[in-house]
């Protein structure tokens, strides 16, 4: 018998993908700060540059603007 899945038992799990974003896996809502739900899904994956033109979701700019998690740790040093 494999092991459950998240959507299988509920868990949500949040992985920082290497130099990308965050990914979210399990049965989620994401609500905008007005409230409104922006989608509900099984998986999605946020933004975790601040360079996406689509926030919270990623659209993958990290790419375009050399984004990684070195650079990222480093500006936090500062």
């Amino acid at each position: 018998m494999s092991a459950p899945t998240p959507e299988a038992d509920g868990i949500v799990t949040i992985t920082p993908t290497e130099n990308g974003p965050y990914e979210v896996v399990g049965q989620v809502r994401i609500i905008s700060p007005d409230g409104t739900v922006l989608r509900e899904t099984g998986k999605a994956y946020l933004c975790r540059c601040g360079h996406s033109a689509n926030k919270p979701f990623c659209d993958s700019s990290h790419r375009r603007e050399g984004w990684s998690e070195a650079s990222d740790s480093e500006d936090s040093a500062e």
